[in-house]
């Protein structure tokens, strides 16, 4: 697909998501990019820093890991007597190893027990729930990956339902889908900076003179009749945070 809007001779790419902004890096050095990803890409050597991008691209860098702590107070506040936390990891995604560390060490600061379940296809998330019947874990926390977000209104929230756990999830759409709550990025303001800034190269400014943007918007959102058909009671001051309360 790259190497096809390469070969059109678009005048800007917009690669939205990982490993999008790599392979639009590996097709051109002239096209203009525009990403949207939670990697460190001054780490791994896609931009050579976040004021002064230089080369052929800029884009918005969306939180990831620094959030897991906080989704973790969260649902020990609509399940208090939670002590053990399992987090699903697709342990191919490029960050898997950093946000394993940064899940760790949250943990380990809330006193809290972690289980790390991987899952890269269907089959694995299976097994997944298997193994989760198995560990008797309080709570789930979805990791952020396309692949998991890909699933999980079509079969994480089914198998998060019908095995009773509570879960968190990374976007709005998974709780409009019957997810319980989500504590991430706003990908309507995520997605808006990323235009803004196609907008701005359309009309003549150069990626390498446009710094990196954060996507700082989090939203949290509740699902309470999920919470409900899950035996929980969601604590007024937590809805009263929340800043959209499905009923």
């Amino acid at each position: 697909m790259a190497a096809d809007l390469v070969g059109r001779q678009v005048a800007v790419i917009a690669a939205i998501g990982d490993p999008s902004p790599f392979v639009a890096k590996a097709a051109t050095e002239t096209i203009p990019i525009v990403f949207l990803s939670g990697s460190d890409l001054v780490r791994r050597g896609i931009v050579a820093s976040l004021n002064r991008p230089g080369g052929n691209m800029t884009g918005v860098s969306v939180i990831m890991g620094v959030l897991v702590a906080k989704r973790m107070q969260l649902l020990r506040e609509v399940a208090p007597a939670t002590a053990v936390f399992a987090v699903l990891v697709n342990p191919n995604n490029p960050n898997a190893e950093t946000d394993t560390k940064d899940v760790s060490e949250a943990a380990q600061t809330l006193g809290l027990q972690l289980r790390i379940l991987n899952a890269s296809n269907d089959r694995d998330l299976d097994a997944v729930f298997a193994t989760l019947v198995q560990l008797r874990p309080s709570a789930l926390i979805v990791g952020s990956d396309p692949f998991l977000n890909s699933r999980s209104e079509q079969l994480l929230i089914a198998l998060a339902a019908r095995h009773a756990v509570p879960t968190i999830y990374n976007y709005r759409e998974s709780v409009t889908a019957g997810g319980l709550m989500i504590y991430g990025t706003s990908l309507v303001d995520a997605w808006r900076l990323a235009g803004v800034y196609a907008s701005k190269i359309l009309r003549g400014a150069k990626p390498a003179d446009l710094p990196i943007q954060n996507a700082v918007k989090v939203e949290l959102v509740i699902n309470m009749k999920t919470a409900k058909a899950l035996g929980l009671t969601v604590p007024l001051p937590l809805s009263g945070r929340a800043d959209e309360v499905i009923e």
